[in-house]
């Protein structure tokens, strides 16, 4: 078997984080005819992942090692090692952290308890919560404050779920899927609202909003829809792509919720067979001995390193031609944390953060 991909990018963020371009099949595979790769485009890091992983990256190099990291940065075993390698010290809570300690918290966001936690501590943060989780926070505490019932669509025990509820404990109740919306109780049905975790199915989800708006008629939508966007698209790409599939290969960790989900899209739409792997290594030959097309993709905090290693080891097994599947194109980006911005300035550097597809475009 392959290994894993021994020599990562100095940089987990930015370039290597957006692909732009097909990754190449190696010079010396001998194709077999007919066998082929469908590469769905976008795949990888979404814009929320990015700027996490490019806060821990340049904390530490600013600041020095180490830097504490409150849970996993984003739900990536190889990003995590990596981080780990270079002086990030990955704790499950505040209190692992020693007093006056820097510690960044991860893109999955964190409740204010936390903060107050960290707080008392003396703790120096940074708050690497992805915006788009940010605004399903401020939309928890606004209707809390309304003194709504809030219905948070989402799996117990996510950090991303925890981080929500946090907001609203009194007000908030999650409900895990379909299977639980008989369970759900509400002190008025007049004054219901939903939201739901950034990362999950957009189908599972809609599924769950419709079965909740049959006992609750007059259920409130959140103001904009908080799936996230980069989620929403690859699964549309997968969609379109597995029914063209014999097998598709969605690179992923297993804590990773929008990883997860694709391997469920590509089955739902059509791909005879499914599977999730970390890394090229975990990719075993008979899932693909028989199988003319492949379809590969990657979860939003998977950087390309991992899903170019996929296409070699393919590549391996015969796989001599790839096409790619794009049904969307992405050029958001967040900037850095406040405080991380303001003391990279305050030495000189150039804090804002450029899109590589954009810095093409302007070359």
């Amino acid at each position: 078997m392959t290994e894993t991909a021994t020599n990562p990018p100095q940089s987990l963020a930015g370039a290597s984080a957006f692909p732009d371009e097909i990754p190449a099949i190696a010079s010396d595979v001998v194709a077999i005819p007919g066998k082929k790769i469908l590469l769905a485009a976008p795949r990888g890091y979404c814009a929320g992942v990015d700027r996490a992983v490019d806060a821990v990256e340049k904390a530490l190099a600013h600041y020095g090692a180490p830097v504490y990291v409150r849970k996993e940065i984003v739900h990536n075993k190889f990003v995590v090692e990596t981080l780990s390698q270079r002086g990030a010290i990955f704790v499950e809570e505040t209190d692992e952290v020693p007093e006056g300690a820097r510690v960044v918290f991860s893109a999955h966001g964190v409740s204010p308890a936390v903060h107050e936690q960290a707080a008392a501590r003396n703790l120096f943060t940074i708050d690497a919560t992805c915006p788009l989780v940010t605004k399903v926070h401020k939309e928890a505490v606004r209707f809390a404050t309304s003194d709504y019932d809030i219905l948070l669509i989402g799996h117990d025990g996510h950090e991303e779920v925890e981080g929500t509820q946090g907001e609203a404990p009194d007000h908030i109740q999650v409900v895990n899927g379909p299977h639980e919306v008989d369970e759900v109780q509400v002190r008025d049905p007049n004054r219901v609202v939903w939201l739901s975790q950034t990362t999950l199915s957009v189908d599972e989800t809609m599924e769950t909003v419709d079965l909740l708006r049959e006992r609750f008629p007059n259920l409130e939508d959140p103001p904009s829809d908080d799936i996230c966007y980069a989620t929403q698209n690859r699964q549309v790409s997968v969609k379109e792509l597995a029914p063209r599939c014999d097998v598709v290969i969605v690179v992923g960790s297993a804590n990773s919720s929008n990883s997860v989900r694709l391997v469920e899209v590509a089955l739902d739409s059509g791909a005879r067979a499914a599977y999730r792997v970390d890394h090229a290594s975990e990719l075993e030959p008979e899932w693909v001995a028989d199988a003319e097309t492949v379809g590969l993709t990657s979860g939003a905090s998977v950087p390309e390193i991992l899903v170019r290693d996929v296409v070699t080891r393919l590549g391996q097994l015969g796989f001599g031609e790839i096409e790619e599947v794009r049904t969307a194109t992405e050029d958001i980006i967040f900037s850095l944390p406040k405080n991380l911005r303001s003391d990279l300035r305050s030495a000189g550097q150039q804090p804002d953060r450029v899109h590589p597809a954009r810095a093409a475009r302007k070359a």
